[in-house]
């Protein structure tokens, strides 16, 4: 995929940003290339480019972030999708972690609860040319019932417990991550789905993320 606001410049940042993924500790080859292809800097304000590929999380209005480029690495390596699956991911943000996982291969459909971000990423994933995102305005914890079931859910905000309509969304072998606590402590938490109502719960990393709300934000 090509970008013609993409310079030389950019992609050696992204490499290095990569080189600072895998340090970290992230071996899947294609999750690293697929940070290495999309170009954060186009979600940034051209004020803040120069934090564009820094691996820190950054504000993009509405008391939301961006996430650091190792948790989105993290979390999309723990997903451990395969090609053509279809991911439910909870809370679109600029839509970079979609644009990841929509590298990888998947369908995405991506559910955001503020109007002006899912507008906003809207307009950035058809410029970028990621025709296999779709994103829609409303309640995160209602999911995308009428798009279910879904092989893998993706949470990228802290919820307080896991949301019981979600995993109803998720098809038995398939897999939820989101990070699990209060504003102090999240636990990165993923839920292979057994059988209609058994459940295998798996803790990683702790992490820290904005928390998850119900309801919409016209």
């Amino acid at each position: 995929m090509m970008f013609q606001t993409d310079t030389y410049r950019h992609k050696g940042m992204r490499n290095k940003l990569v080189e600072i993924v895998e340090r970290k500790g992230i071996t899947n080859k294609k999750v690293l290339e697929a940070i290495g292809k999309v170009p954060r800097h186009l979600f940034f304000d051209p004020a803040f480019l120069d934090h564009a590929y820094e691996d820190k999380a950054f504000q993009i209005g509405e008391g939301q972030t961006i996430s650091q480029p190792f948790t989105v690495a993290y979390m999309t390596e723990w997903l451990e999708t395969q090609p053509g699956m279809k991911v439910l991911e909870v809370g679109t943000g600029s839509g970079y972690q979609a644009c990841v996982l929509s590298e990888m291969g998947v369908k995405v459909f991506s559910i955001e609860r503020f109007r002006a971000l899912q507008e906003k990423a809207k307009k950035m994933l058809h410029k970028l040319g990621y025709i296999n995102i779709k994103t829609f305005f409303g309640d995160g914890y209602a999911g995308l019932p009428a798009y279910a079931p879904f092989d893998r859910i993706i949470i990228t905000a802290a919820a307080t417990e896991i949301p019981q309509l979600l995993l109803k969304q998720l098809k038995i072998g398939g897999i939820m991550i989101l990070p699990l606590g209060n504003d102090e402590n999240q636990t990165m938490i993923r839920m292979t789905k057994t059988s209609n109502n058994d459940f295998k719960k798996e803790a990683g990393e702790g992490f820290r993320f904005v928390p998850m709300l119900p309801g919409k934000v016209h």
